[in-house]
């Protein structure tokens, strides 16, 4: 449920996006709505299984001495529907994830419009490098992320942080300064290196041992 979660949020971000068939209506009442219709009835369906965890507890908890009949009856539909329900959600997520369509320019914008915000504490730093007083730096950084913010959401206004800071010349530092520290890749941390070893040590192993299934395809009528 998580993974379709942020695949519905990314898509409202229009970051990401589910597969879309040509024929496919988005919404029955807004014809323009492309909504995530495979996400959500993964959603509904893993809800569905989580919740159904709960049928062998209640059973364990509420079982006499031995063995009733109130065991079987319930096993007999909480079993099968788990599985069912299980299935289900692995077919729609191959269907989703054999189409899955990314935006990298509308990701790259999003975080270009907060990474001034992210970067502030490198560029304060930098200025200091060149001469400039930490507290009073501080202070100024502040202000103007307070104000930069207020533009944007009370006047939906681009976010305009870098622009106050390059005209101040207690900062000593330019536009081109700037965008030499505005680079996304320098926030990551370690994220790149740890999915790619994860994508070693354990995805690529499984998809070697199980190389025939690879090609499963799942279609699914929306």
């Amino acid at each position: 449920m998580k993974f379709a979660n942020d695949l519905r949020i990314l898509q409202n971000f229009k970051e990401m996006e589910e597969p879309f068939e040509s024929g496919q209506i988005g919404s029955s009442a807004m014809p323009y709505k492309r909504n995530p219709m495979r996400s959500e009835r993964i959603c509904a369906l893993a809800r569905y299984i989580m919740t159904d965890t709960l049928n062998p507890a209640f059973t364990a908890g509420t079982q006499w001495f031995e063995r009733t009949l109130d065991d079987s009856a319930n096993k007999r539909i909480a079993v099968a529907e788990a599985f069912l329900g299980t299935d289900a959600v692995l077919g729609i997520m191959i269907n989703v994830t054999d189409g899955l369509k990314v935006y990298p320019k509308v990701i790259h914008r999003r975080v270009m419009a907060e990474l001034p915000f992210m970067a502030s504490e490198n560029i304060m730093m930098d200025a200091v490098k060149r001469g400039g007083n930490r507290q009073e730096l501080h202070e100024k950084i502040r202000t103007y992320a307070m104000e930069a913010g207020k533009r944007v959401k009370e006047e939906g206004l681009d976010n305009d942080l870098i622009e106050r800071i390059a005209a101040d010349p207690e900062f000593n530092l330019g536009s081109s300064d700037i965008e030499k520290i505005l680079v996304p890749e320098k926030y990551t941390g370690r994220s790149g290196d740890q999915v790619r070893d994860f994508i070693k040590d354990f995805i690529t192993p499984i998809l070697v041992k199980n190389k025939d299934f690879i090609n499963i395809k799942s279609e699914l009528k929306v």
